[in-house]
């Protein structure tokens, strides 16, 4: 299928590892001219050289003011923006600081606001964009042990949503992907953290933590970075003009459906 990414830049936050590097290297096979950033530039030119096609790296940070500021220098206009820049832990609630609050605020929620308002107005101007925001299966089911997490990511979805409101009768649309645990480079050390043996087979480690930590899933496993970006890469291009304001899930069905 020809997604129509020809000649489309994009930009993606958060792609030297993990589903941000698998989104880049989609939209880039698709024919769009990508754009990455990170506060390392080995780690970044690392990224480039994998994702290939002529993509390229920034070195700015849009969880801070000034690294915002420093990518809209690099890169005035984008057509596809996906914000896919996030952090995460498992921490009891009460071990939760104020500045952990702040961190996972400023990193998962003002990154993407920081960079949709830079980018968004432009994309209203020119009657067509995306702006993508990938949040997570715990912005609907919070998990008890990542309640800061789970806030950030349900966030997203109000940003997403409001922002989706002011494109009404244009051409441009503001959606939210909802990834369930993906796997990536963090996730082992992730999951040895709350397996009750952290010494065990990782694919011991994996069963009993969807068995034990996320029951619902229909799939019981991790899902593939490619995975997600099959699914980023549709919204991302001209064949989704109907899908605005919408939270899809590539969660392997852990969200009940009524939700």
């Amino acid at each position: 299928m020809d997604l129509q990414l020809n000649g489309k830049t994009a930009l993606v936050t958060g792609a030297t590892a993990g589903i941000g590097l698998a989104i880049a290297r989609r939209l880039a096979a698709e024919g769009a001219a990508v754009v990455i950033c990170g506060r390392d530039q080995g780690k970044l030119d690392a990224a480039v050289a994998e994702i290939g096609q002529g993509a390229r790296g920034v070195v700015a940070d849009p969880a801070s003011a000034e690294g915002a500021a420093a990518l809209l220098r690099a890169l005035p206009a984008v057509d596809i923006l996906v914000n896919n820049l996030g952090i995460y832990e498992s921490k009891p609630f009460a071990e939760i600081t104020d500045e952990d609050w702040r961190r996972f605020f400023e990193t998962n929620v003002l990154s993407g606001a920081r960079l949709a308002r830079q980018y968004f107005p432009g994309m209203l101007q020119r009657d067509w964009g995306r702006v993508i925001f990938i949040a997570s299966d715990s912005a609907l089911v919070i998990p008890p042990d990542m309640i800061h997490y789970g806030m950030t990511k349900t966030a997203q979805l109000a940003i997403s949503r409001g922002l989706a409101g002011l494109t009404r009768g244009t051409r441009v649309t503001v959606n939210s992907v909802l990834p369930g645990t993906t796997r990536s480079a963090g996730i082992e050390d992730f999951l040895r953290s709350v397996a009750s043996d952290a010494d065990a087979p990782m694919e011991d480690i994996e069963t009993e933590f969807f068995a034990r930590e996320r029951p619902t899933s229909l799939i019981q496993r991790m899902i593939e970075p490619e995975e997600v970006a099959n699914l980023v890469a549709y919204v991302a291009s001209p064949l989704s003009a109907a899908t605005n304001g919408a939270a899809l899930r590539v969660d392997g069905g852990i969200t009940p459906t009524i939700a």
